[in-house]
């Protein structure tokens, strides 16, 4: 089966993460959970969900997904994280970021030029990037889906998933 990456770190979204879980296991994906170190993180609520790779130890992915929450600020704190994300829009492999996941993507260098979404806090911060911010709950620009919170999961999944 193929794998799609899902990054985890502490005070991810428990929503923004489980909602895309299940609809990549009911697609025919196997989500691989990945984290800064193979580990127990907890959500926001205190759900505990273990990563089962780090980036090194990922392979081969056909996409990626990036929870919100606070988690993305730990993430993009994490050079082999940037790495993988860099690696995979390089790749021209998709990419899927909600909430505060763009945050990641900016300190990937994927933002610049790129029509992004994301949680209204971090527009200042998508704009500052070099990204065409857009006032939308889902924003497709080739393999880079955003979208801004909880409510958009259903239709950011169907994006994401339609590229893949």
């Amino acid at each position: 089966m193929e794998r799609i990456g899902i990054l985890l770190a502490d005070l991810f979204d428990e929503r923004e993460f489980l909602y895309p879980y299940y609809r990549l296991l009911e697609a025919g994906f196997t989500p691989l959970v990945i984290g800064p170190e193979a580990r127990e993180y907890r959500a926001k609520s205190g759900l505990a969900w273990k990563a089962e790779a780090t980036p090194k130890e990922a392979g081969e992915l056909k996409g990626l997904l990036i929870p919100g929450g606070f988690a993305p600020d730990y993430l993009r704190r994490s050079p082999e994280v940037l790495a993988l994300v860099r690696g995979m829009g390089e790749a021209g492999r998709p990419i899927g970021a909600i909430c505060h996941g763009p945050w990641v993507l900016i300190s990937a260098g994927l933002v610049r030029g790129r029509k992004v979404t994301g949680f209204f806090s971090i527009r200042d911060d998508l704009l500052n990037a070099g990204g065409l911010y857009q006032e939308a709950g889902v924003v497709v620009d080739g393999p880079l889906v955003t979208a801004q919170g909880p409510k958009d999961l259903p239709a950011f999944m169907a994006a994401f998933l339609s590229l893949l």
